[in-house]
């Protein structure tokens, strides 16, 4: 049998098909939706700075994975036999790699480490072979970022063959490793390297499938409320809990996807430079945006378990802290993107901060109706500030 050319591997740049979001994505992404339900119970179940800590760790981890296979399938077809065995395997790991969250710091450390540093390296070089003799500046790029994350990888496995607090620092460097990876162009010794140029990719692509990680992530918060709340008996107060909830959910979901994923993916597909505008606004931009909303499943949970409490600053962290990340995410994604940062979206900031002076003194359940006030505040500022001006290139 012939040996297939790595060109027929490659999506059909500026084609309708070549932009697309296939199936074989939407199904891959099915297995974060494991990984954060996994991300939340675990940071429930553990809470402390420690377990805080670890869950922050896994958040950035399962992240991190997750973007680097957006990214290679903004270049690579699902569509293509190889690629799709590609993700296939990738997402057998993937469901490993969620099922070892809750024992990631115990018994399962290893388990986690290999299952990541295959995803990582393996995806890695399978895309190296892809783009091989048929672009040199991208086969160069694979090249390197192959080295960074085996170099990483090490890191990762001798964590999981660790204990503790050791695990813990190696995995913290791990991370550190990849994080700083993209924004030192992946430098290798005799290798140079990557610019902002070399990194040509489908804007469109890239802003919808950060769009769907989201509604996964917010799809997650609502089965939290929906589930705790079909568990517990019924009641006046449980009621007003899921209300709050839900309209939470529902506020974060429309902050993000009013003015927000539509002005993005224009602007990035018309973009001089759209890998840079890419990492900035999708690679890290994203994080808190994730980060807030894991959080929001987690205050959830303590608004129903712990209504009445009052003076646990944990709580409270948890309760204002969801909605606090969710507008730093929105608030890096947003000006990454527009050139400006949201008015509306520094003074929700501003009134959780206020917030927090009397979270003490204020029952949980109604520091989780403020909080959501908040971000409905904060929401219909921006419908009214933009409405009728969302063919303009900035946000006011």
């Amino acid at each position: 049998m012939a040996k297939t050319n790595g060109k027929n591997w490659l999506r059909a740049k500026g084609s309708a098909s070549g932009n697309k979001v296939t199936f074989l994505e939407l199904f891959f992404d099915l297995v974060f939706v494991f990984s954060i339900s996994q991300l939340s119970h675990a940071l429930a179940a553990h809470y402390t700075p420690l377990g805080a800590a670890e869950a922050a760790l896994m958040t950035f981890a399962v992240w991190w994975v997750w973007i680097f296979t957006a990214w290679v399938t903004n270049w690579l077809d699902p569509d293509k036999m190889p690629v799709r065995g590609m993700l296939v395997a990738l997402m057998m790991l993937g469901l490993l790699l969620s099922a070892s969250i809750p024992e990631a710091f115990g018994d399962k450390g290893l388990l986690f480490a290999g299952a990541y540093v295959a995803m990582q390296v393996g995806r890695s070089l399978f895309t190296t072979y892809a783009m091989t003799r048929v672009d040199r500046a991208n086969t160069l790029n694979f090249v390197r970022i192959t080295a960074w994350l085996v170099v990483a990888g090490a890191f990762w496995i001798a964590g999981g063959l660790l204990e503790h607090e050791a695990r813990l620092i190696a995995w913290v460097i791990a991370l550190a490793i990849e994080y700083a990876g993209p924004a030192a162009g992946f430098a290798v010794p005799g290798l140079g390297r990557s610019t902002a140029r070399d990194w040509d990719v489908s804007g469109a692509h890239m802003a919808e499938r950060c769009a769907l990680f989201v509604i996964i992530c917010l799809g997650e918060a609502i089965l939290v409320s929906g589930r705790t709340f079909a568990e517990l008996p019924f009641s006046g107060l449980t009621s007003v809990v899921f209300v709050t909830a839900f309209i939470g959910t529902v506020a974060m979901w429309w902050l993000y996807f009013r003015f927000g994923h539509g002005r993005a993916a224009h602007r990035i597909e018309h973009e001089e430079t759209p890998g840079s505008l890419a990492r900035q606004a999708f690679t890290y931009g994203h994080i808190p945006i994730l980060a807030g909303i894991i959080v929001h499943a987690v205050a959830v949970e303590f608004m129903f378990s712990h209504p009445h409490e009052t003076g646990d600053l944990g709580i409270a962290a948890a309760v204002l802290g969801g909605s606090g990340l969710f507008l730093i995410g929105n608030l890096w994604f947003k000006g990454a993107t527009s050139g400006r940062m949201p008015l509306s979206h520094l003074a929700g900031l501003v009134f959780l901060i206020l917030l927090a002076f009397v979270a003490p003194f204020i029952e949980v359940y109604l520091m989780g109706i403020l909080a959501t006030l908040v971000l409905i505040v904060v929401a219909a500022w921006e419908y009214r500030s933009l409405t009728g001006t969302e063919a303009a290139p900035t946000l006011h």
